[in-house]
């Protein structure tokens, strides 16, 4: 049993100070009873967050920052063929133009439905294809391009974008201006389009952009036996730290209550918890007579090591 846990620990002071006030009795009972396994120490700035980091190792993936083939997966599991070829993840997006910047709203905001998504995405298809990439379409928030840059394209993780500058996520190599260049043809032919309209008029976020990420070739996914809990991850990127803060409790009373249970079973259990900058790892293992002892008495630290992601 491996739990994974992205957002566990966001960077701001604010998540901080909430942080401060909670009480996770199960997470401090089960890590009293693991051994630290492994941590991945970087920076909020890799393109790739933490949690994306600590989930394709497991998987047994390889790939630099930034190139870890999440679209082809994606692509996959919404029944494409993705064969040989290089995959990027398409989300149409609205960048919100603010006085001295342009951020990235959460496509979660945009209530995009079916017969939406595929308007838009038949409104730009020929401003790719005619750069010679194929659109795919396989959710409404989700559309896929395949073309041979998109091999060695590295990308920034949406869950690094959502709510930030867009400029300091959009990369400088050639095929990353191709993109930027797409944006801003996209951003001109969906400015005027009625579907817009209508969407405005109706109290939408207007679909003005996209947001490429997960770019490479499809790997194989040699251990599948992780369990993701994202419950954190739209209170984080929201900043409703309220809510992240109740999010961190009901995790704790569920499935950390359940691992802590296997664990006291002497079942082999992991838990990995994911900031922005870092991921540390625990896992069930022998322990000497003194560890033991000490774990039955000492407070456990979770919250320093939170601090610490």
């Amino acid at each position: 049993m491996h739990l994974l846990i992205p957002f566990a620990a966001p960077q701001s002071e604010a998540a901080r100070e909430a942080a401060r006030t909670l009480a996770l009795p199960q997470l401090g009972a089960l890590l009293a009873r693991l051994l630290p396994q492994a941590r991945d120490d970087g920076d909020e700035w890799s393109l790739s967050p933490p949690h994306e980091r600590a989930l394709s190792q497991s998987f047994g993936w390889t790939g630099a920052d930034g190139l870890l083939p999440w679209a082809a997966r994606s692509a996959a599991a919404d029944g494409i063929d993705v064969g040989h070829r290089a995959w990027g993840l398409l989300t149409p997006a609205h960048w919100h133009l603010g006085t001295d910047q342009v951020s990235l709203l959460d496509p979660a905001g945009l209530v995009l439905d079916d017969t939406a998504s595929r308007t838009f995405l038949a409104a730009v298809q020929d401003l790719f294809t005619e750069e010679g990439y194929s659109l795919h379409y396989g959710a409404a928030t989700r559309w896929y391009a395949a073309h041979e840059s998109l091999a060695a394209l590295p990308t920034a993780s949406l869950d690094r974008v959502i709510g930030r500058n867009v400029d300091r996520w959009l990369g400088k190599d050639p095929a990353a201006r191709r993109i930027r260049r797409l944006q801003s043809e996209v951003q001109m032919r969906l400015y005027t389009h009625p579907l817009n309209d209508q969407r405005i008029a109706n109290g939408l976020l207007p679909v003005n952009s996209f947001w490429l990420s997960g770019c490479g070739v499809a790997q194989p996914v040699v251990h599948a036996d992780v369990l993701v809990d994202d419950r954190l991850r739209a209170p984080a990127l929201a900043e409703d730290w309220a809510g992240w803060f109740k999010a961190w409790e009901t995790l704790d009373a569920g499935p950390i209550a359940t691992l802590r249970l296997a664990a006291k079973t002497n079942e082999a259990v992991r838990i990995t918890l994911c900031g922005e900058c870092a991921s540390a790892t625990f896992a069930s293992g022998p322990r000497s007579l003194m560890q033991s002892f000490k774990s039955r008495f000492a407070a456990p630290a979770w919250l320093p090591l939170l601090e610490t992601l």
